[in-house]
Formats: C-alpha cells, structure tokens, sequence
C-alpha cells in the first residue's frame, strides 16, 4: 500500500490531509539539511513515521483539545493537528530551533488550530486539555508527573512507546496498549468500551 493509499484509508482524513504531509515532509527535508531537526534524512523515513504519528485517529475519539509534550519536529503532535482541524492543539518544544520550525509549517499550511509554546512543559501555565500526547520524550511515569497539572480524570494521554511499555503501564489508571509492529500506542483513560486494568 502506498502512502497515499494509506492516508486515504484513515477514518475522517480531511481533503488536505495528504498535501499537508507532503509538503510538511518536503519542509522537514529542506530543513533538516542546515538545522538537523530529526534524524529522518529521506521521505521514506519521513513517510513511516507521518503515519506512525496518525495511526492514533484509527482508535482515539474526537476531542475539543490536546497538548504534545516535546514536539520536536512535529512528531506526533503537529501531524495529529493536521488530520483534526476540529481540535486545538498546543505543541510544546523547549529547543527554539524546532519551535521556529513548528510556527513555519503552521503559517505555511495555515494551520489555525496549532499553537506553539517554545518552553519546557513545566512552564506552560496550568489549564485543562481532553488529550496529552508525547512521543520519546521520557518514561511513562515522568510523563505522568509533567502532565499532571494539565490533566483532570476525564484526560485521556496517548505515549508512543516501544515494547517496554509493558514495564511502564500504570497500575492506579485504566489503560489500553494498541501494537502495530514495533510501535506500542500507549491510551490512559481510553474509553470506557476500551479501557483495561
């Protein structure tokens, strides 16, 4: 299947989805070859992991906000934003050559619904979001500590993990992990027809 093909299989994908990532993925080469954003030097790579960062929407339901912990070069927290313009989404990136980089792809894609917070996580002012996301930031239980003034018990958090997940689960919250190869999708407070204990 191509990617193409794979983006359009994607429950709800809006019309611009796919030219969103092509150009986001074109940018992150262009970018990547002065700034060393991320490691992924060819579209390949990029293309793997654009849908890696998507596979999410198969499973999560539809939230009104969210916050990515350490979004880097957009991953996942960016290209979540881009297939759900109806949620709000606050990218949080320390380093300000990857904020830069963020707030460039949102002018350039008119992303209105992004908004970039070029600070440690720590920083951000206390408010609620329906959603926390992060993605080889730390483990689980120190996303759990940094998340904590942002989240209510209704906040679901969505960790991109590998299989040391397993190690990580939290034994005091419903949880579910979804594998797709070697990526373990790791939802806190999934919903209720999902959740596991």
């Amino acid at each position: 299947m191509t990617f193409a093909q794979k983006i359009a299989a994607l429950p709800d994908a809006p019309a611009q989805l796919l030219s969103h990532l092509e150009r986001y993925r074109d940018l992150l080469l262009q970018w990547n070859k002065v700034h060393n954003l991320s490691g992924y030097k060819d579209a390949a790579t990029i293309e793997y992991y654009l849908y890696d960062a998507l596979y999410p929407v198969t499973f999560l339901p539809p939230v009104a906000t969210a916050m990515d912990i350490g979004t880097g070069a957009g991953f996942p927290g960016l290209i979540l934003a881009m297939a759900q313009p109806q949620t709000r989404w606050t990218l949080v990136e320390p380093l300000q050559k990857r904020a830069g980089f963020l707030q460039f792809v949102k002018a350039t894609l008119n992303l209105e619904n992004v908004t970039v917070a070029n600070c440690r996580v720590e920083a951000l002012p206390d408010q609620r979001f329906d959603l926390i996301t992060s993605r080889a930031v730390t483990d689980t239980g120190m996303l759990l500590n940094l998340s904590a003034p942002y989240r209510d018990a209704a906040t679901m958090l969505l960790f991109y993990k590998g299989e040391n997940v397993y190690n990580e689960v939290p034994e005091d919250l419903p949880y579910r992990i979804i594998e797709t190869g070697e990526r373990h999708y790791l939802l806190i407070n999934p919903p209720k027809e999902t959740a596991c204990s």
